[in-house]
């Protein structure tokens, strides 16, 4: 399945992009345990940081960051086939939640619940 990993970005950083990295990096550290089930991980803010920079982005929360970054989660979502919602509070991830429970869309809040994952990760 193509899931959508949905988290805190930008919720609770102040807009600190070292805060916001750091947030990435939580989002992207189930991708290789999705990605050995089968499945191909997939985070919005993967597709959406190089369209706002190709865009001219220049400011974090910006009218074009507005334009692009919840937009762009949305239109993945037409295309994934389940979303793994990670802890902490997020408003995008809240939506793109509301979005996939509209679609019929599978939303798994842990790991171990998606198919093919609940076998411990041996690296």
């Amino acid at each position: 399945m193509l899931i959508l990993i949905a988290g805190p970005y930008r919720s609770g950083t102040g807009d600190d992009p070292a805060k916001m990295a750091a947030n990435l990096k939580r989002l992207e550290e189930p991708s290789y345990a999705l990605f050995k089930a089968g499945h191909v991980p997939m985070i919005g803010e993967w597709m959406a940081l190089p369209v706002w920079h190709a865009a001219g982005g220049a400011r974090i929360g910006d009218d074009l960051y507005e334009e692009i970054f919840h937009p762009v989660a949305g239109r993945l979502l037409a295309l994934c086939e389940a979303v793994l919602r990670l802890p902490g509070d997020s408003k995008g991830a809240d939506n793109d939640v509301r979005i996939a429970r509209e679609r019929g869309i599978p939303v798994y809040y842990r790991l171990e619940d998606v198919p093919g994952c609940s076998e411990p990760l041996v690296a």
